[in-house]
């Protein structure tokens, strides 16, 4: 397979990020270097962010969980945060992300998996944990879902995507404030936009809304459905911990709840005054409902 043309953003734009004095770790994943954060020591918790974000958003959980006793992994999706970003939009596919996750912990070598997964985060972390059960422990969504291209998408989702495909205007900062209840210092939004420079970075980011499944005939949409299929059939632990005030997934943690044999029966987690990047919002409250669940 030829090479992917790819783009690396400079380590200076990284440095003095409010909150974020994480050490760097990489693997090569597909010729690709894959950035994560990995602090701590115990049992492993995977933290997936989602778009156009990167680990930066998780920079309030992280010392939370590792000081609860966890080893703490955070990714960088590869278009994203300090990961390798390849510079075309038709290098990114939904199979793809799935295929560079499941690489990327193949290449760790993580077992006993405790996931959190977020908006992108969910699209692709469920499709690793349903086609690679023997590596998961427990699974908690937050404002995420699988989407199959059956159910009705919101006007949110819409108009987002259609910004994404036409808008010259792709301001990362802001577009993460716009998913908050909370007000971003100037320093927190740049350093969401750290790791896009200039237009040539943001492919992955722009890619994104298109590729998640609209249709019934999507690409990804037979995929999912068998995701879908082992979920529902899933009876290790599950839990949903969605903000209140997201538009973009307001109700999308119903069918976890009521579809997952390892949902029933479970306090799920309502995450108040948080919108859509609700570990920007409630990150220290979303932690430590994470904590309590992992240990239970």
């Amino acid at each position: 397979m030829a090479a992917i043309n790819s783009v690396r953003t400079p380590p200076t734009r990284f440095d003095n990020l409010p909150g974020y004095d994480f050490a760097p770790h990489y693997v090569d994943v597909d010729g690709l270097r894959v950035h994560y954060v990995d602090e701590g020591a115990g049992d492993v918790v995977l933290l997936l962010h989602g778009e156009p974000s990167w680990s930066y958003l998780y920079r309030k959980m992280i010392p939370l969980l590792r000081d609860a006793g966890y080893r703490v992994i955070a990714p960088d999706l590869i278009g994203f945060g300090k990961s390798d970003k390849p510079v075309r939009q038709a290098d990114y596919s939904y199979a793809g992300h799935v295929e560079w996750m499941r690489q990327f912990i193949a290449a760790l070598d993580l077992s006993d998996i405790n996931l959190f997964c977020q908006d992108w985060g969910s699209l692709i972390g469920l499709r690793v944990a349903t086609e690679n059960e023997q590596r998961f422990a427990r699974i908690a969504i937050g404002n995420g879902f699988i989407p199959t291209g059956d159910e009705n998408f919101p006007r949110a989702f819409k108009i987002w995507r259609a910004f994404a495909r036409w808008s010259p205007w792709f301001p990362i900062g802001r577009i993460l404030q716009s998913g908050t209840v909370n007000e971003l210092s100037p320093a927190e939004m740049a350093a969401y936009d750290a790791p896009f420079p200039s237009r040539k970075y943001k492919a992955g980011a722009r890619a994104f809304p298109t590729l998640v499944p609209t249709e019934p005939d999507d690409p990804a949409s037979d995929d999912n459905r068998r995701a879908w299929a082992v979920l529902e059939q899933w009876q290790k632990p599950l839990l949903t911990t969605f903000s209140n005030r997201d538009p973009i997934t307001r109700g999308a943690e119903r069918p976890f709840q009521q579809r997952v044999p390892g949902a029933q029966n479970r306090e799920h987690v309502k995450i108040r005054n948080a919108g859509h990047f609700l570990q920007e919002d409630k990150g220290e409250e979303l932690a430590d409902a994470l904590v309590d669940f992992f240990r239970a």
